[in-house]
């Protein structure tokens, strides 16, 4: 079988770990896995990486099941916990503490759409971190990769008015808990191809709204970018490490 990391991945996907230290003998990491490729591939890169790492550390996958009734786990949290068995790690499920109030009808306008991602992926967010509190972990993994980090940076830039995206190692709560982001060295279209050789599938978003956001948007207009102009994508990458404040507006 063919390896599932080239030699060039493995190579780039090491050096952001190394450049960002992100793990440590010890560490308890808690990987939020939503069901898409990103995380499978991203839980089963950490249990990979512990096989072959001078250090040891645990992981502790992490579903929030937004479709949970009555305390049992929904279909996604089920197709979840079984790719997770596929690649051999157990998958803790947690009932999302909020529920969509989206109508039948889910044309909704923009600012409405914006508005209940936003309390959604707070939501989120705000389980996890409880949830790394609660298993005693210091760690917190997301599957966030390149593609992630330019489209952050264009969706700030268009959107919101500032220069800035998401960072592959970041400190919270007085560094009691470090996000951190193994994937962010590689792209969207290198995931899929070790999650193909891997053996895993995405579990589809239960979510109405995942294919209307303005990240839908800037990532088409990105592709096209690329097209247009070959090496881009590598560039515009490069570009945010290399940031020349000098020639920047300055108020």
């Amino acid at each position: 079988m063919k390896r599932p990391l080239s030699r060039a991945i493995n190579r780039r996907i090491g050096r952001t770990m190394h450049q960002w230290d992100m793990l440590a003998h010890g560490d308890r990491v808690l990987v939020a896995v939503s069901g898409g490729i990103d995380s499978l591939v991203l839980s089963w890169l950490l249990l990979h990486w512990r096989s072959k790492a001078p250090i040891d550390f645990t992981l502790h996958p992490v579903h929030i099941d937004t479709e949970s009734v009555d305390g049992q786990p929904g279909k996604a949290a089920r197709d979840v916990a079984g790719e997770l068995e596929k690649i051999g790690l157990p998958c803790h499920v947690v009932p999302s503490a909020w529920q969509s109030p989206l109508p039948e009808d889910t044309t909704l306008l923009e600012n409405q759409r914006k508005d209940i991602c936003f309390q959604c992926s707070s939501n989120r967010r705000r389980q996890l971190f409880d949830t790394a509190r609660d298993l005693g972990c210091n760690k917190l993994a997301l599957g966030h990769h390149q593609d992630d980090l330019i489209e952050t940076f264009f969706i700030n830039l268009t959107s919101a008015g500032n220069i800035s995206t998401m960072k592959p190692r970041q400190e919270l709560f007085e560094g009691r808990l470090t996000l951190i982001r193994p994937l962010a060295g590689i792209e969207k279209a290198e995931i899929r191809k070790i999650g193909a050789a891997v053996g895993v599938t995405p579990v589809p978003s239960s979510c109405p709204l995942s294919e209307q956001t303005r990240r839908r948007d800037v990532r088409d207009v990105l592709e096209s970018l690329y097209q247009l102009i070959p090496g881009s994508r590598e560039h515009i990458f490069a570009a945010l490490a290399n940031v020349r404040h000098e020639y920047l507006l300055d108020r």
